[in-house]
């Protein structure tokens, strides 16, 4: 089973987030769990890194961002073990929507929140066979809050995913979330 990491791409060794996506990275993998992310840096490297220390497999998805500004590229120290090049940003996103079976989203910028979106909108699309998201952080009860206060939810949509704020309780969600038992 693949899991698929998104978040901040700028989050550096020793800061609380980094740390937060290696944990939750070495955690799943040492519960069998492949790893799936954007082959950056941040998040995504925290991950892989994590991912190796539990023994488990990470495989990565990016694009040639030739003429972008702000776009982060691969991370050559993101050492992802299979490397899927593709064409666009909305390829690449769809790739990483594609190969998870369930999203764990951290906390992120304008790049984290497009894939949130996207994942939450085909969570809705395709509700009952939907793909679930983990929010990783206690921040993230006041951002459905505003969403739910300003938005037109539907209440299906308020049951594709969990809020949880620790690695450990990752794994749990994850295993409930799509149905696996210990």
């Amino acid at each position: 089973m693949k899991v698929t990491i998104f978040g901040y791409s700028e989050t550096k060794p020793g800061e609380p987030l980094y740390q937060a996506a290696f944990e939750t990275g070495k955690k799943l993998a040492q519960a069998g769990f492949t790893i799936v992310n954007g082959a950056g840096p941040g998040v995504m490297r925290a991950s892989t890194e994590g991912a190796h220390a539990g023994g488990g497999q990470v495989i990565g998805a990016t694009f040639d961002s030739e003429g972008m500004t702000f776009f982060e590229g691969q991370d050559p120290d993101n050492k992802v073990d299979e490397l899927i090049v593709l064409r666009t940003y909305v390829e690449r996103t769809m790739k990483l929507l594609e190969e998870g079976e369930v999203y764990v989203i951290f906390n992120g910028g304008t790049g984290t929140l497009s894939e949130f979106a996207m994942a939450w909108g085909l969570a809705r699309l395709y509700f009952g066979n939907h793909k679930p998201m983990v929010f990783y952080g206690a921040f993230w009860y006041e951002v459905i809050e505003a969403l739910a206060k300003n938005m037109l939810l539907r209440e299906k949509e308020k049951q594709v995913y969990q809020i949880v704020n620790s690695p450990q309780e990752v794994v749990r969600a994850v295993k409930e979330l799509i149905k696996i038992r210990d």
